[in-house]
């Protein structure tokens, strides 16, 4: 790893980056990803099964809220650390993540594009009115008292946690006219909003360089950054276990886990005034977690 970190190094050195993350930065802060070795295949729910079939949102509401404990729990590992710290001292431009978990932003990125939307929201489909997903679960947990968290939650990438018994489970409706509430977040078969779209693209479209760290690149919204980033003759270096689909289109590939990776790129990327605490702040003890 060392000779291509080294290379990676000398290509980002002294310009202005644009960061696209995926799901692979998030696996270190206890998040499952899609696509990791050895991970079940799932096929998630639709958009058109959850607005089509009060039944499935029934099933995705019910698994959702429990899986929500957890997810929000989850917490900014080093490697969110690390990006927000580039981004404070201006070698980082501005991150577009691909997830929809907030540890971008609480980890002190500021300029972040959630171009699949965040889980900590939930909108209604009819009138548009936004919600707290906070809020919306102390909903929940006083509709369905009788629903108790499972001993081991097996959480998915979305949020959500496989369950059987949600015949009892009651769905909530907006409190302002009544319809379909739905998280805030892309679901398959949806597409990315264009303004959002325009926010990523302006992201790469600033930069000198796309860094793309934790993604497979399967998700064609990632594909599109970085056809914008090569044809704008930018350079483009991947960090991730295993193959893309943009391997060949990059000018240099790292396969090693995100976050050992953006602390060592951070340590020679910054000042030594300026690099990140990996240390973190509700332990004492560091973030990283062995892969």
């Amino acid at each position: 790893m060392q000779d291509e970190l080294d290379r990676v190094v000398e290509l980002l050195a002294g310009k202005r980056i644009a960061v696209l993350s995926g799901a692979g930065l998030s696996t270190d802060s206890g998040i499952p990803d899609y696509r990791g070795a050895g991970r079940v295949v799932r096929k998630p729910m639709t958009f058109q099964e959850f607005r089509a079939d009060p039944a499935k949102r029934q099933r995705y509401w019910a698994g959702s809220h429990l899986g929500w404990r957890t997810f929000a729990a989850a917490r900014p590992n080093a490697g969110h650390r690390a990006l927000a710290a580039l981004e404070d001292a201006g070698v980082v431009g501005g991150v577009v993540t691909q997830n929809v978990d907030g540890l971008h932003l609480r980890a002190g990125s500021r300029r972040v594009v959630e171009v699949h939307g965040s889980m900590d929201r939930a909108v209604c489909l009819t009138c548009g009115q936004v919600f707290s997903r906070a809020d919306l679960a102390a909903v929940l947990d006083r509709d369905n008292p009788w629903i108790d968290e499972p001993g081991t939650v097996q959480l998915q990438p979305d949020g959500d946690v496989e369950i059987t018994d949600v015949e009892r489970f009651r769905v909530p409706d907006c409190s302002v006219c009544g319809g379909v509430l739905k998280p805030d977040v892309v679901f398959f078969g949806e597409f990315v909003p264009a303004e959002k779209f325009r926010e990523a693209v302006s992201i790469v479209a600033d930069a000198d360089a796309l860094l793309v760290v934790g993604s497979s690149l399967t998700v064609n919204s990632g594909v599109r950054l970085v056809d914008h980033a090569t044809r704008r003759k930018r350079p483009v270096v991947i960090v991730n276990r295993g193959a893309t689909r943009s391997d060949r289109r990059a000018v240099a590939k790292i396969d090693a886990g995100t976050t050992e990776t953006l602390e060592a790129l951070a340590a020679r990327l910054l000042p030594a005034a300026s690099r990140p605490d990996t240390t973190d702040p509700s332990s004492g003890s560091s973030a990283m977690i062995d892969r």
